[in-house]
């Protein structure tokens, strides 16, 4: 039987696992977390996400956790709305899905959905990956190695297989000059509801103090600032001076949320980055999602085009029959790689102004993007809007051209 090692059990890792053991592929999936991953904020179910859950069966548990939604709106200090876009604009398509669900829920359906030809090793990576013939020899961090007829690297923009096989990350890495904190807040009988709304409060110097539904009793948080750089994930108390710094001064309930923020134990923080590569393949080894061509959050399409990848890699190697002859392996993943990259290149082409949308500079910027909000709700924009998206990756995300693209979506 064919062996697949794949680097990283998120969404990407674990979708190609399950599609993999369904084409009797042996599947390892190694994942650096001490356990399946929680945390993340609000995925839809529209274009390929819908579309990859349908086929793999899942659609129908993935709907069943989805997560109340009102709309979304753009809030004043005192809470007064600026602009609002409910989740009927758009015939349903507009920014935030009647249909959404967390991240965490998703995640844990597809894990879940691995039958016995999937085995997960938790608290583990690679260490080095060695070409062995037809083979890979993978050296694991815990300790031994063992060869795999492929090597997946799904782990994500920060991959550690893209490091080993194609060099550092900053010969890929494009900062996009954001950065985003985000985590669950627990509520309490003093938190104010959300009544199923995605809030956003924007203040000057390019922050952007957001909160939308969660799970009953908890409220998804998020802070976006200005950064390309930021200190070591492992430094949790300068991360959280940085935050304080950041977002003095700013109202709305903001420091409730920076309080809250250092209790969270699925509080994470990052840069706004894409990932930009030449080639997503070395002999046998190959780097799928984030990994490969990481569009950011601020594409709005992070899951979908993980799912998306997971279904045509293991289309492509389906549709060459590299169970029959591993030979044509590497052609598969060639074919793999040309199938996926228009998609890609779509889905990094951000529309014009992208950063500013989401964290405008200056006070006249706030009230510019509330404009803008609102204006492209009306008749007279929307078939403008149609004509830009009509080819788009973004339009075909959402199911429709004719809609905003979730422009703000984290």
């Amino acid at each position: 039987m064919a062996r697949a090692l794949i680097v990283g059990g998120g969404i990407a890792g674990d979708t190609l696992a399950l599609l993999l053991e369904r084409d009797d592929w042996e599947v390892t999936v190694a994942e650096i977390a001490p356990a399946l991953r929680t945390g993340g904020q609000t995925v839809d179910l529209r274009g390929d996400s819908r579309e990859v859950l349908q086929q793999a069966g899942l659609l129908e548990q993935a709907l069943g956790c989805l997560v109340p939604q009102s709309g979304a709106a753009w809030i004043a200090a005192d809470e007064r709305r600026l602009a609002a876009m409910p989740v009927e604009a758009f015939d349903g398509q507009g920014l935030v899905s009647k249909e959404e669900l967390l991240r965490t829920d998703l995640a844990r359906i597809i894990h879940e959905a691995a039958g016995p030809g999937v085995t997960h090793r938790f608290g583990e990576t690679v260490e080095a990956l060695e070409d062995k013939g037809n083979r890979v020899l993978a050296r694991f961090r815990s300790g031994g190695a063992e060869e795999f007829d492929l090597v997946v690297g799904a782990d994500g923009a920060h991959s550690r297989v893209r490091a080993l096989r194609f060099g550092p990350e900053e010969n890929y890495r494009k900062p996009l000059g954001l950065a985003h904190a985000w985590f669950t807040l627990t509520e309490t009988p003093d938190t104010p509801a959300l009544d199923g709304w995605f809030l956003m409060h924007n203040a000057p110097g390019r922050r952007s103090v957001e909160a939308r539904p969660g799970h009953p009793g908890q409220q998804e948080i998020g802070f976006t600032f200005a950064a390309d750089t930021l200190p070591p994930r492992r430094d949790r108390e300068a991360q959280f001076a940085l935050l304080e710094r950041t977002f003095a001064g700013v109202g709305w309930r903001t420091q409730e949320f920076l309080a809250a923020a250092k209790q969270a134990p699925d509080f994470a923080l990052d840069t706004f980055d894409q990932v930009d590569m030449p080639c997503w393949r070395d002999g046998r080894v190959v780097l799928v999602g984030d990994s490969a061509w990481c569009a950011s959050p601020l594409s709005g399409l992070g899951t979908a085009m993980a799912l998306r990848g997971a279904a045509e890699l293991t289309a492509a190697l389906r549709s060459a029959e590299v169970l029959d002859d591993l030979d044509r392996l590497p052609a598969a993943l060639a074919a793999f790689e040309a199938a996926m990259r228009p998609r890609v290149a779509s889905a990094q082409e951000l529309p014009p102004g992208r950063v500013a949308m989401v964290a405008p500079n200056s006070a006249l910027g706030i009230r510019i993007n509330a404009w803008v909000m609102r204006a492209v709700q009306s008749k007279l924009v929307r078939p403008l809007i149609a004509r830009a998206m009509a080819n788009s990756e973004h339009g075909r995300g959402s199911q429709t051209a004719d809609a905003p693209s979730r422009v703000h979506s984290a």
